[in-house]
């Protein structure tokens, strides 16, 4: 489904998860064994990708070559009860802590195939809830981490108090309601959901029917909304450990990168702000005039960044990236490994 890349079924945490996987391509490439291009030994790096709601590993097609020219093996996955991957059932499955040990199990798997002596973690909306927590919580060693439209769970909590997040936040209440929503979400072939990327995107080019259609379709397969949307109930209903993280957290010490669409229309731009005493080492970089999905509406400056960053440069400002040129929308091209 995501161009530019192969599905495997990778099994993690007693689910299987269909995974967009690509290979590293860049000069920092490994190959077997941890032997680099040329026969050197090297460390083998790991992108694990994060998707938010209601997207899919679909999200991060634009800054899949991005790791890879920087040598890393990318996984993208769908994330528990979303497109082909194990659906479970019951609001209990989609709780934190569940959803924190499906991102230990997926870098488990990898480091038994020799593809994660480095982690860098990288996450959106909802993927960025699960992978604040992970940090939080140290569950396994991240190198590296960039998190994009979800703040620091910590500031999050304390701008919900205010009116001005609460208000964005309403449907966190509204999808409480027991089987409403996705009845909504759902109706005319789950229109709601293309309307969800459509009505939030500032620039509306970057979502074309097709692209829209994609998420769609996922959307309509048989307990997909609800397994989406019992992400919020669970949040909500269930707290686990990872909730007390969020009141009282230790320092992340591993190095941060935040990319922030300034025109977000359910996260406040303020909660962004305090963050620093948070972190140990912390780069935050806004995007004025972009949505909420960030990455995929301003892809070539998110692209730039993440690049500078990884690679140990400054990264610009998004003055600094005014004439890059456009990336090409690709269609969904479906490749699987096994025949799926």
């Amino acid at each position: 489904m995501v161009p530019g890349t192969q599905t495997k079924f990778i099994a993690a945490n007693g689910l299987t998860f269909e995974t967009a996987v690509a290979e590293p391509t860049g000069p920092e490439q490994a190959g077997p064994d941890g032997a680099g291009p040329d026969g050197a030994g090297g460390p083998r790096k790991l992108a694990l990708l994060l998707h938010g709601f209601p997207e899919l590993n679909y999200s991060w097609r634009h800054q899949i070559r991005t790791f890879t020219d920087q040598g890393y093996t990318v996984w993208a996955p769908n994330l528990r009860g979303y497109g082909m991957t194990t659906r479970p059932l019951g609001m209990s499955a989609y709780s934190l802590d569940r959803l924190v040990e499906d991102v230990a199990g997926l870098i488990d798997e990898a480091k038994a195939q020799g593809i994660a002596d480095e982690v860098c973690l990288v996450a959106h909306d909802w993927g960025g809830i699960i992978a604040w927590s992970f940090m939080l919580g140290a569950v396994r060693p991240v190198d590296r981490f960039i998190v994009m439209n979800l703040p620091h769970p910590t500031r999050f909590v304390e701008e919900f108090r205010t009116w001005k997040q609460f208000k964005r936040s309403w449907y966190t209440l509204f999808f409480q309601i027991p089987w409403l929503p996705e009845k909504l979400l759902g109706a005319n072939g789950a229109e709601g959901i293309g309307k969800a990327f459509a009505n939030m995107a500032v620039d509306k080019s970057r979502f074309p029917d097709f692209v829209l259609a994609t998420y769609r379709e996922a959307a309509r397969r048989p307990g997909a909304l609800t397994a989406m949307v019992n992400y919020y109930r669970a949040a909500m209903r269930r707290r686990t450990p990872y909730h007390d993280l969020w009141s009282d957290p230790p320092v992340i010490e591993t190095p941060t990168l935040m990319v922030w669409g300034e025109e977000d229309t359910a996260l406040c731009v303020e909660t962004t702000e305090r963050t620093e005493p948070l972190m140990r080492d912390f780069t935050l970089r806004r995007l004025p005039g972009v949505s909420h999905w960030v990455q995929q509406e301003a892809p070539e400056a998110v692209n730039a960044m993440v690049a500078a960053w990884l690679a140990g440069r400054d990264v610009p400002q998004a003055g600094d990236l005014t004439d890059l040129p456009r990336l090409p929308e690709q269609s969904v091209h479906v490749t699987s490994s096994d025949g799926r």
